[in-house]
């Protein structure tokens, strides 16, 4: 069974810095990609950082040149840096996987979300 298992998030005021971590227990041969969505209230989840197998990252615009996706020596933990957090990065984060089955097709796993609220 995929677990994605989230820390960091909490509160912090503009211009602030935090840091997310997802862990995931499966095995880092089964891992297509791992990322970040996030969701503010009112809104779409959308993405906000992902890596895939190959180290090729992706930012949604809002967050280039302010937030950091990088993963662990073994591949199953990945980060997200957020520095220079404004208000309108208040949401909920969900970690993200695309995990192979034996079927070969990669399927999205989420993670129970964690909240990030930036406010003075």
């Amino acid at each position: 069974q995929v677990q994605l298992m989230e820390s960091g998030g909490g509160s912090v005021q503009p211009g602030g810095s935090l840091r997310l971590s997802c862990a995931t227990t499966v095995s880092v041969l089964s891992i297509n990609s791992m990322g970040w969505y996030r969701q503010a209230p009112g809104k779409e989840r959308e993405m906000v950082a992902t890596i895939n197998r190959v180290g090729t990252r992706n930012y949604v615009d809002s967050v280039k040149g302010r937030f950091t996706i990088s993963r662990d020596n073994a591949g199953t933990t990945v980060y997200l840096q957020m520095d220079a957090l404004q208000p309108e990065d208040t949401a909920v984060y969900f970690c993200n996987a695309r995990i192979f089955s034996t079927t070969g097709r990669a399927a999205p796993y989420w993670g129970q979300g964690i909240q990030v609220t930036v406010s003075s």
